[in-house]
């Protein structure tokens, strides 16, 4: 049974499943992070990097909802409660943090996380750590936790295609029962050029305002929305 820890008030997004991830050429990444939902015996970790909308916080979402006896840790979203999150996760099973990069320069945050690191290695319990960058290019200032991070299997996000993306924006668009043609794909693509997530997320506001004005998607009526305006 599936019993992931979550902090008060997390909801996942929508379609954060697996089964919902368009892996491309990063099929082999997606095999590596979905095999960490079955228990191991012997410690496993993988820092999985990407930048903004490549699809990693995907991912980790998809492995919570996922695995059992899980904690997740989205650290940018727990903000100032991001030092309890950590000093009170377990030493057993998963622990699945998304955002290290959000620890950068918050001394007691990265001494924690270095003293959960070595906790779930001593456990032989399994991690998944998210970031922007590799760890020789992020911005943490705790040598040891660098070092930490760096000898976890590092795995790096390619970005998709376009013909890819535009599958994925078009599936997304008939799931919600909008059509997205191929003017008002390319005036997306030209606002938000490979940022998947932001793309996705303007699919959703756009279903929603296409609803209210009960118009058709168009590039004026696009246009409009994405400016704050859906008259």
């Amino acid at each position: 049974m599936t019993t992931p820890q979550l902090p008060l008030s997390f909801r996942f997004a929508a379609r954060t499943r697996f089964q919902h991830f368009l892996a491309g050429d990063n099929a082999p990444v997606v095999a590596a992070v979905e095999a960490l939902a079955h228990e191991t015996e012997d410690f496993v970790g993988i820092l999985l990097a990407g930048p903004e909308g490549s699809g990693k916080t995907h991912l980790a979402s998809a492995l919570v909802q996922t695995a059992a006896e899980v904690r997740f840790l989205p650290l940018r979203s727990l903000g100032d409660k991001a030092l309890l999150a950590i000093e009170t996760a377990p030493e057993q099973g998963l622990v699945v943090i998304d955002d290290i990069d959000a620890l950068a320069g918050r001394r007691l945050e990265e001494i924690a996380m270095f003293d959960l690191f070595n906790r779930l290695k001593a456990a032989r319990a399994r991690l998944l750590v998210t970031s922007s960058e590799l760890p020789n290019r992020l911005p943490i200032h705790l040598p040891d936790l660098l070092s930490r991070l760096a000898s976890l299997a590092q795995h790096r996000l390619r970005p998709l295609p376009e013909f890819e993306i535009r599958t994925v924006l078009v599936d997304r668009a008939r799931d919600r029962g909008l059509s997205l043609s191929g003017e008002v794909l390319d005036f997306l693509l030209r606002r938000y050029p490979r940022n998947l997530g932001a793309l996705i997320q303007l699919i959703d506001q756009l279903d929603v305002a296409s609803m209210a004005a009960q118009r058709r998607l168009t590039v004026p009526f696009v246009r409009r929305v994405i400016e704050g305006g859906q008259s």
